[in-house]
């Protein structure tokens, strides 16, 4: 089962990459406004589990009014549900709660789970700044202490503040399948090319969704973006912001439209930096992966003097060779075409990855799959002792509930097979069967074609593209920028590689996006930064 890049990286280290600057325009706004209000008003309050255009009922005062027990952080649960360590210093966190289905603000609830770390120069406080790292399925509880040094600058005056999305981790985590079912799915041919290998595919497909369904079957139908949204503003609301101020990575992106589409008005200092594709659908986003994952495999050949032709007949004449024979590796553990493709896309999200990757392709060549293992197995969320997390999990289960799109293993062969091995020989392949392998038999009904994030009257959104991101290709950014409206979305260019800019520390991308948290300073549309 491919189970790896829907909406790419699960967490902020997978964003980092490297990269230098150039200089900026820039204009102004307001946001950061942290006046707390009386209540919700109606015009902004959550709506139910789905999108569908209907005027949600007022959320009752037990939630509106709730007060948050900001306590000393526990240690987060690993894959095997020991304690990994607790965040210290002065990380604290709490528990939200919020209904499990916004059309049902009266019923059932659910915790999400928050931690955050005050503004270290109290007196020039702004507010709160909300973060999400991506996946979606990546915990923001165990991701934020880690990243946090990054943002340094805007700790300064803003309380770093980061959820668990519901069904991620501490927030009613979706789990679908034990350690032994995941390795066997990990394992299996994910581009099949016999009718029994196909079988064994969408089999092994659909019983995660039967799994899926048996263990956390209750909050599956609520876990989707639409609903997260309207988390965050709870968080607002609770934390006393008048305004969201948010930065949003990857994933992140989708969710910050998504939050700016119902919420336009009570959009504060928001940028989204390696954005999701609002106009893509559930096919189309798969596509972009693909052409975005083979950009970035040429400029890494590009970079070794080798051209992108002869070391795209380099990966596939590996990837054929492990088709026929898996190879041994020094763990015992044999590298399947699989595992080797999932290994290739990991150090592809930045050039800090490459030289694991110029390792790892030539020990491969030369017998030893130990090293394309090695990332591969890290990619998977995998310990050594053979336990896997849960973010996949969460990952397939927030995808599915958004997406409507649920493509067969016939339709793949005949339509989309042929069209996404022209755009990538090497992953163009497991992209088309991920198609499949995703949703097709997922029990939960898909809310969209493609997300909503139309914010007209919101104030400037930052909106991020790289030029080299593999996982979220930069057209993607520009098609959020439109679709934000005018006005609203603001575009920054990065001209370098990796997915994400600001966690590069870019010299010019930090110029453009700081004093827009710090000072409301917009900067001006088209601004480009150099790598």
């Amino acid at each position: 089962m491919a189970n790896l890049v829907r909406t790419v990286a699960l967490t902020a280290a997978a964003l980092l990459t490297a990269g230098a600057a150039t200089g900026c325009g820039s204009g102004s706004t307001g946001g950061g406004d942290r006046s707390p209000t009386s209540a919700t008003p109606t015009s902004t309050a959550p709506r139910g589990g789905h999108d569908d255009g209907e005027q949600p009922p007022a959320l009752p005062a037990a939630l509106t009014g709730q007060q948050l027990d900001w306590k000393r952080c526990a240690a987060p649960r690993k894959a095997d549900g020991s304690a990994a360590r607790a965040p210290g210093g002065d990380w604290r966190c709490a528990t939200l709660t919020a209904p499990l289905d916004y059309r049902k603000p009266d019923g059932d609830t659910i915790g999400i789970a928050l931690i955050r770390s005050e503004a270290t120069d109290g007196d020039r406080r702004i507010g709160s700044l909300l973060f999400n790292f991506g996946g979606p399925g990546g915990s923001g509880v165990a991701g934020l202490p880690g990243a946090a040094p990054a943002f340094d600058t805007l700790h300064a005056r803003y309380d770093l503040v980061s959820f668990d999305p519901r069904g991620v981790a501490e927030s009613s985590a979706v789990v679908c399948q034990d350690d032994e079912q995941a390795e066997a799915s990990f394992r299996l041919d994910s581009t099949p090319d016999t009718p029994a290998e196909e079988k064994a595919y969408l089999d092994d497909s659909a019983a995660f969704g039967a799994g899926c369904a048996r263990r956390s079957g209750k909050v599956l139908p609520y876990v989707g973006t639409s609903s997260a949204a309207r988390d965050m503003d709870l968080i607002r609301h609770v934390l006393g912001d008048k305004k969201l101020n948010y930065f949003g990575f990857s994933y992140g992106t989708e969710l910050g439209g998504a939050y700016a589409h119902l919420f336009p008005e009570n959009v504060g200092r928001m940028a989204l930096d390696a954005v999701v594709d609002p106009s893509a659908d559930f096919v189309r986003h798969a596509h972009n992966q693909a052409l975005g994952f083979q950009r970035a495999l040429e400029n890494y050949f590009r970079s070794t003097g080798t051209t992108a032709e002869a070391g795209t007949a380099r990966v596939v004449r590996l990837l054929d060779r492990l088709d026929k024979k898996q190879l041994t590796t020094s763990t015992g553990r044999p590298l399947t075409q699989s595992l080797a493709v999932t290994g290739i896309i990991a150090p592809l999200y930045g050039e800090d990855g490459w030289p694991a990757l110029t390792k790892a392709l030539r020990e491969a060549e030369n017998g030893d799959g130990t090293a394309l293992l090695t990332l591969a197995e890290s990619y998977n969320d995998r310990d050594q002792e053979g336990r896997y997390g849960t973010a996949h999990h969460a990952q397939r289960a927030i995808s599915c509930a958004d997406a409507k799109g649920r493509v067969s293993g016939e339709r793949v062969r005949a339509v989309h097979l042929g069209d996404f091995r022209k755009v990538s020989p090497v992953f163009g392949p497991y992209l088309a069967w991920d198609l499949a392998g995703w949703c097709a038999s997922w029990p939960v009904d898909g809310e969209h074609e493609t997300p909503e994030a139309g914010a007209e009257g919101a104030a400037p959104v930052l909106v991020i593209g790289g030029k080299g991101d593999p996982a979220t290709p930069y057209e993607g950014s520009l098609r959020m920028a439109e679709e934000l409206g005018k006005g609203v979305g603001v575009q920054i260019t990065y001209e370098g590689e990796g997915h994400g800019a600001y966690l590069t520390a870019n010299a010019c991308i930090a110029r453009t996006v700081d004093p827009y948290f710090l000072d409301g300073e917009v900067p001006a549309n088209g601004t480009t930064c150099a790598a």
